[in-house]
């Protein structure tokens, strides 16, 4: 699965990505009880991104569908504030060699460094499409990152 390290080499790579239909809004991905009024270019916030792979272990795909009510039921509920979802393709390298392609779906959350609760949110979120659709891992990259509304 794209993002999916496991005991895989970190060379991971997501492709062709494009704005899916989600929230580019002002009020990007804040964490659960977050707020950004005011906010100025000064302010630092976690930027947290998620990298679900879509092909499934019977060859199958995650579809657009799934996901979107993946995200409306367990991403939504954590990060009301808004969120950017975005789709494209991946791929990642399996050990010792073989490439594995497949359709991508990256969330984007931006949230106060304060939120209490945003970690734990985030490994359950993993932990639950990992349950829900049979995968080995999903890739999470974090940062911290200046942002103005």
């Amino acid at each position: 699965m794209v993002g999916g390290m496991g005991n895989r080499s970190p060379q991971v790579l997501a492709t062709g990505l494009t704005c899916a239909t989600l929230g580019l809004t002002a009020g990007l991905g804040l964490g659960a009880g977050g707020s950004a009024p005011g906010a100025t270019a000064t302010d630092q916030y976690h930027r947290t991104e998620l990298y679900f792979g879509a092909a499934k272990p019977d060859g199958s795909a995650v579809r657009p569908e799934e996901f979107q009510n993946f995200v409306d039921k367990e991403i939504t509920p954590a990060f009301p504030a808004g969120l950017t979802v975005l789709t494209g393709s991946g791929q990642w390298q399996r050990a010792p060699g073989a490439v594995v392609k497949e359709g991508a779906f990256v969330v984007i959350l931006l949230y106060p460094r304060t939120a209490p609760h945003a970690d734990a949110d985030i490994e359950n979120i993993r932990s639950d499409y990992k349950r829900f659709f049979a995968q080995e891992s999903v890739l999470r990259v974090d940062s911290v990152q200046r942002v103005s509304f």
